[in-house]
């Protein structure tokens, strides 16, 4: 953990109720960036290959593969259900400890007040939290 105190310096509590909130973004799909074992994973739950997956599923942005976007959200969003929760992106695996949601306010303003999740269940320690960050940085060089 950095040197600084981080609000969530005695950790934070989380526990995924299925609501599917975290899956729009504002109102809207948000990008999900895909790493290869992503895809690799996903396409295994489809019973599809890696390389189909990709194609179907999928568009190259920048360099980083994301989720295609259907104009409808997520392709896997169905009645604000995850059709492939067992399998998901490693994005969504790590919701709500992403870098934009570990200031104090903005945890409080928006996932406090829309996650049913987020302080209940288990208590990620401020160690683990970190290091979700950190590997975060890395989701999308394998």
């Amino acid at each position: 953990m950095t040197k600084e105190k981080k609000f969530y310096k005695d950790g934070l509590r989380f526990s995924c109720q299925g609501c599917g909130k975290c899956c729009i973004s504002r109102g809207n799909h948000g990008y999900v960036y895909l790493s290869f074992k992503d895809r690799k994973r996903l396409a295994v739950h489809l019973k599809t290959t890696t390389s189909g997956f990709t194609a179907r599923y999928t568009s190259k942005v920048h360099g980083l593969y994301e989720l295609k976007d259907t104009g409808v959200g997520c392709p896997f969003l169905v009645s604000m259900r995850c059709q492939v929760y067992a399998a998901r992106p490693w994005q969504c695996r790590t919701w709500p400890f992403w870098p934009e949601n570990m200031d104090e306010q903005v945890w409080e303003r928006e996932v406090l007040s829309c996650c049913p999740g987020a302080g209940k269940g288990r208590l990620y320690s401020a160690e683990e939290i970190e290091d979700i960050l950190l590997k975060k940085k890395d989701v999308n060089s394998d």
